[in-house]
């Protein structure tokens, strides 16, 4: 079987990149991830930015772009950036309150991520939605999640947030269940832990089955990489980030 490749969501030391985007990223990739996932470029430009990265060899697993960058004239822009990054992934990381506040409200912005889909697919890009907590509270009697992709073409990315979702009272079970209801959508996926006793718990110290989201990630979820994303932190957030890997690993073995 294919080993899928392990990024990191920067967002989770967004204080050292930016302070120190170079030496953060020289870091990422001595600690043995294979890419990274973007929320914002801290000032840079993509041509710059692919440089950093071919130079330390690390990849593009993805970056989360503001629905404003996929508009208009405002997506061409997107997509070339992307290109230059070498970026497929264009992940929405959250949406306005209008676009999300009523059941048609989630309709309409399928309708609009379609079109957008069918913008990107010439391009070779996907693009995709990313879960916090509100998605699977109910609305009108149904979860937005399942509003959201049910209404949406195949290949509209689900980047399944796991302790998002726990967060917001979704099981361990129920995480699996996702998967298993949506084959194929989730190309790529947060690793993020959830424990009901510590908020500040890192991968593999909490209550996510991991071994059973990774099987189902590499068997029916078309996966392509696993992302941690460390939103609480037990040490510095390098420190942190640093054992979600090693945990990882040997979760892994």
């Amino acid at each position: 079987m294919v080993r899928i490749p392990v990024a990191l969501q920067l967002y989770s030391v967004r204080e050292d990149c930016a302070h120190d985007l170079p030496g953060t990223l020289e870091a990422v990739s001595e600690m043995g991830y294979d890419g990274v996932e973007f929320a914002g470029y801290h000032g840079r430009d993509a041509d710059k930015l692919r440089e950093m990265l071919d130079n330390l060899g690390l990849t593009v697993a993805g970056s989360h772009i503001r629905i404003d960058s996929m508009l208009g004239d405002e997506l061409e822009r997107t997509i070339k950036f992307n290109h230059v990054l070498g970026n497929r992934f264009l992940i929405l990381p959250s949406l306005p309150e209008k676009m999300r506040s009523s059941k048609a409200s989630w309709l309409e912005t399928a309708n609009l991520v379609n079109e957008i889909a069918e913008r990107l697919r010439p391009e070779g890009m996907r693009v995709g939605y990313h879960n916090h907590v509100i998605e699977f509270q109910p609305l009108e009697g149904e979860l937005p999640w399942d509003l959201f992709f049910e209404a949406t073409a195949p290949d509209v990315v689900m980047q399944l947030d796991a302790g998002n979702a726990m967060q917001g009272g979704v099981s361990p079970d129920e995480i699996l269940e996702i998967l298993k209801r949506y084959p194929g959508r989730a190309a790529t996926v947060h690793l993020k832990e959830f424990s009901s006793t510590n908020k500040r718990a890192l991968i593999g110290e909490g209550d996510m089955k991991w071994k059973e989201f990774f099987s189902l990630c590499e068997t029916i979820g078309g996966t392509e990489w696993y992302i941690v994303e460390q939103e609480s932190y037990p040490f510095t957030p390098i420190e942190s980030v640093r054992r979600c890997i090693k945990n990882l690993r040997e979760i892994m073995i």
